[in-house]
């Protein structure tokens, strides 16, 4: 069974590595060239996906009791796709049925299961592109880097994370106690990983790979059965997961109900039947704030490990490049049409102005530059689709239309080609409007008017203290008020990103350097993907007896 261990281990080796020095590591190009992943990649994989639409999903072996399905495009068509569905009940019983095999099959079993899951999830990452950007509605060149290399990634440094983890100490031991005169105590101790139960991947809609394969692969590795609950809008590129999963585990002699899939429906769910369980213990969580206190109130048995609803900021107190700045920003508020949880929204200005490379720059100009960026940026229709992409949920449009009522508009929100679509909208309000106290998610941003930059960065630290954040953002030519704002959001329990004008972005977090949430405020109580986030997926248990003669 070590088989695929061995064959993987230079690739385990170098993630151990990249995960040491922070630098910049991937097996897994980004690009999405046919010169890397063959010629052929990109019209097979759109022939493939073009292939499942309209028929029922195959998962060989999978606990079937129905089918269920109802995904649509967020660019138009429904995919007609069904899926194997069973009840909460059956999928429990199935994991438990599988727990065993695969706790007593060993670390390097299961790791080396996660590691060739892994590389074939690679060669498909033109297939899951096409089905991520047609459940999620990003467009194809983020949705092949964001459903494909980037959450393999993710997945492979949980699987290294885990596997450093679970042979951090040894495996067994000859203790010797000195007696003095008499002779030693002699004991034979050894150590097993046990996994601790059942785990629990509740996917999103806006992310369904690349914030879900951390925590199945965490848990997959260290020994735990999981059951992947997708999202009901977004089920294909975790139904692919789970179908190659299944193939690897199978192929290694391992029980392939290791890791089951989880269909239903508005009006059926069944995701807090499966929360609530007694035999389910870890829980992955993306989602709203109002679920995640759901869990934590219903679902005490379990370990919940979660990503929710935050404020993200951006403070600008000065600028050496207000171009560049604006620029910058610009692309961060029309990515993916603001649905990422990096995204910014409330953005500080002090209302005087600010100091800049073209001179003083009053709170309006500085709004008048970002939007006029934003302009600039999606003045080419395809250029414009490639950036936004589609709107995943209709609530979000909803969304935009009643916060055109909240402030000034500075840039009016607009439809962009086909599909559902939004661009960025902009409002200015005053310092202390209510409205900004909350996640507006989506395509929105607030212009908030402070007295001064330092009020600026109090609020931004402050309300990612008290509502949560993933990320802030900072201008300033000034290093004493930047090393003073370093330790503001330091403290606040958010990540920091300075005086980014280039092609890096506030919005983008790489793995195997960028520990991704902080677990440190409201918006999340895991780090991906640091020792915390793995360790508690298993427990230690000695066996010891006195050492043979």
């Amino acid at each position: 069974m070590s088989d695929l261990f061995e064959r993987h281990r230079p690739m385990l080796e170098a993630a151990v590595q990249a995960l040491r020095t922070r630098e910049f590591w991937t097996p897994f190009p980004e690009v999405p060239s046919g010169k890397i992943y063959g010629e052929t990649a990109r019209s097979d994989g759109e022939a493939a996906f073009a292939a499942l639409w309209d028929a029922p999903f195959a998962i060989p072996g999978h606990p079937e009791e129905t089918r269920l399905g109802r995904e649509e495009s967020p660019f138009g068509p429904a995919l007609g796709i069904t899926y194997p569905a069973a009840s909460a009940e059956t999928l429990i019983a199935a994991s438990q049925a599988a727990a065993e095999g695969l706790a007593e099959a060993g670390i390097e079993a299961r790791v080396g299961v996660c590691l060739e899951a892994l590389v074939r999830l690679n060669r498909m990452s033109f297939l899951i592109g096409n089905a991520t950007m047609h459940t999620t509605g990003q467009a194809f060149a983020m949705a092949f880097q964001a459903g494909g290399p980037h959450a393999q990634d993710r997945g492979l440094e949980a699987v290294a994370v885990a596997y450093g983890e679970m042979t951090r100490f040894a495996g067994s031991a000859r203790w010797e106690k000195p007696q003095g005169k008499s002779a030693p105590i002699v004991l034979e101790k050894n150590w097993a990983v046990m996994p601790t139960g059942i785990s629990l991947a509740i996917g999103c809609n806006t992310f369904p790979t690349w914030n879900s394969y951390s925590g199945i692969l965490a848990s997959l590795a260290t020994g735990n059965p999981v059951i992947v609950k997708p999202h009901p809008s977004a089920i294909l590129p975790l139904a692919l997961t789970v179908r190659v999963l299944r193939e690897v585990l199978a192929e290694a002699g391992l029980p392939a109900d290791a890791v089951l899939l989880a269909v239903d429906q508005p009006g059926a769910e069944i995701t807090k039947t499966l929360a609530t369980d007694p035999a389910v213990r870890l829980i992955d969580y993306t989602g709203s704030s109002g679920f995640g206190d759901w869990l934590r109130a219903n679902a005490s048995q379990a370990q919940i490990f979660s990503e929710e609803a935050g404020v993200n900021t951006v403070t600008i107190a000065a600028t050496d490049d207000f171009d560049g700045m604006c620029a910058n920003l610009a692309f961060s508020l029309a990515l993916y049409s603001g649905q990422m949880c990096t995204a910014p929204q409330n953005i500080y200005i002090p209302r005087g102005g600010i100091e800049t490379d073209q001179g003083p720059k009053t709170f309006d100009k500085v709004a008048a530059g970002v939007a006029s960026a934003i302009e600039s940026l999606l003045s080419d229709p395809a250029r414009a689709a490639g950036v936004c992409g589609a709107i995943a949920n209709p609530a979000t449009l909803d969304r935009v239309q009643a916060a055109r009522a909240t402030g000034r508009i500075i840039r009016n929100s607009a439809p962009m080609g086909e599909g559902r679509t939004a661009s960025p909208l902009l409002l200015a309000l005053e310092d202390g409007d209510e409205t900004a106290e909350q996640e507006c998610f989506g395509p929105i941003a607030f212009l908030i008017a402070v007295a001064d930059a330092n009020t600026g960065i109090t609020r931004a630290s402050g309300i990612a203290r008290r509502k949560g954040a993933i990320t802030a953002a900072l201008y300033d030519t000034d290093e004493a008020r930047i090393t003073r704002a370093v330790r503001a959001f330091a403290q606040a329990g958010v990540n920091l990103s300075i005086n980014l004008t280039g092609n890096i972005f506030v919005n983008q977090s790489a793995a195997f350097s960028d520990f991704h949430v902080t677990g440190a405020n409201p918006a999340g109580n895991a780090s991906l993907t640091d020792t915390a986030f793995v360790a508690s997926r298993f427990r230690r248990v000695m066996w010891r007896r006195p050492a043979a003669a």
